[in-house]
């Protein structure tokens, strides 16, 4: 029987201290030119892409796969894959996707996680190796790798998040399924719980997600005019 999770245990601050020690790591050999900078980079970016199907393994192996765990439509998934892909080819897009689904959602879920087995359980490994990885090379991609937001990064987001939340609906109506948490919340505790009840809590998700952007754009936007001036 898998211990149950309990959020901010020991399992759960343990998680939390390796992303940061991970993102520390990178920065420091990237910073310094190290040769084990891009090996790590390469390491956490085909962990990142492999995350779906080990996932699906592990849910496989407990009896717990079905339609809503088997397939990567997550916002965190696109975000995953986003980043794998940004860490082996700088690609500006995938860069500027897990930057702001990243730190705007999957950040909440690293924080809050929808999640109901404990260590040494797989789906546990799994779980905080897509939510930690993509959030580690959010911030690394931005900080050390010069992945920075371009201009008109924003309303090009919102546009792909609108259109992800268009399709990932009819997909969730088909399959009768709950991706991006459009058909209720999650059972974990997160920001949704403050949004009100369904349907109305998905306005405020598109609003909030509006703003979050702007202000992980903000700093970039201020750098930019204190340049041009």
């Amino acid at each position: 029987m898998p211990l149950p999770f309990h959020a901010f245990g020991p399992s759960h601050l343990s998680a939390l201290g390796i992303c940061a020690a991970l993102l520390i790591s990178l920065t420091f050999l990237r910073r310094n030119q190290k040769p084990a900078a891009l090996w790590l980079e390469h390491f956490l970016a085909i962990l990142l892409l492999l995350d779906w199907p080990i996932s699906a393994l592990s849910h496989w192996q407990a009896g717990t796969l079905s339609w809503d765990n088997a397939l990567p439509f997550h916002l965190c998934d696109i975000a995953g894959m986003a980043g794998g892909i940004a860490l082996l080819t700088r690609n500006r897009l995938a860069a500027e996707i897990v930057y702001y689904f990243g730190l705007a959602g999957t950040l909440q879920g690293l924080i809050t996680p929808n999640l109901k087995v404990d260590f040494p359980d797989p789906r546990f490994f799994v779980f905080f190796l897509l939510h930690g990885g993509v959030v580690v090379t959010a911030l690394h991609l931005v900080i050390s790798m010069n992945c920075k937001p371009r201009e008109w990064s924003v309303p090009r987001i919102v546009a792909m998040t609108l259109g992800y939340a268009f399709v990932i609906g009819g997909i969730n109506q088909l399959l009768g399924t709950n991706y991006a948490f459009l058909c209720h919340k999650p059972e974990q505790a997160s920001l949704m719980d403050a949004l009100g009840p369904w349907p109305w809590y998905i306005g405020s998700l598109i609003l909030l997600c509006g703003l979050f952007y702007s202000i992980l754009y903000a700093p970039f936007f201020i750098s930019r005019r204190f340049q041009r001036k």
